[in-house]
């Protein structure tokens, strides 16, 4: 089991338990934002929030495509709602995670998903993350 499924699973991750399996370069590209996100502290508590964020649920699936790149499914709702999420994590020579680029669908548990995570964190992340340029 990949150690950050089993930090998720185990319960509320704090975004210091989440940080130790982070890479100080971590990258993450995520559906509800426009460009990636650099650096560990700031992604540690993007996936700390989206734990309790994204509702109930469980990991249906789990496989090494090799030996660092790990791909996961997880299925649940979101306010009652069906949401299902297809990640795929690669981890350095170490064991830390490098980058990590999430799916998530259908597109309106997306929607209350992403709305739900910009309340939670419009303060800590750069207000250009969230939305394309006007023109």
């Amino acid at each position: 089991m990949h150690p950050l499924r089993k930090l998720r699973e185990s319960g509320k991750a704090t975004p210091a338990q989440v940080s130790e399996l982070l890479a100080e370069n971590i990258v993450f590209n995520s559906p509800i934002l426009v460009r990636p996100i650099e650096g560990r502290d700031v992604i540690a508590a993007i996936f700390a929030q989206s734990s309790s964020t994204r509702g109930s649920g469980t990991y249906t699936a789990e496989f090494e495509l090799d030996e660092r790149t790990t791909f996961l499914r997880w299925e649940g709702t979101m306010d009652g709602h069906k949401i299902e999420s297809l990640e795929v994590i690669v981890d350095h020579e170490h064991g830390l995670i490098v980058e990590r680029t999430i799916a998530l669908r259908p597109y309106p548990a997306l929607k209350l998903f992403r709305d739900a995570m910009y309340a939670a964190l419009k303060d800590r992340l750069p207000s250009d993350v969230w939305d394309y340029p006007t023109p």
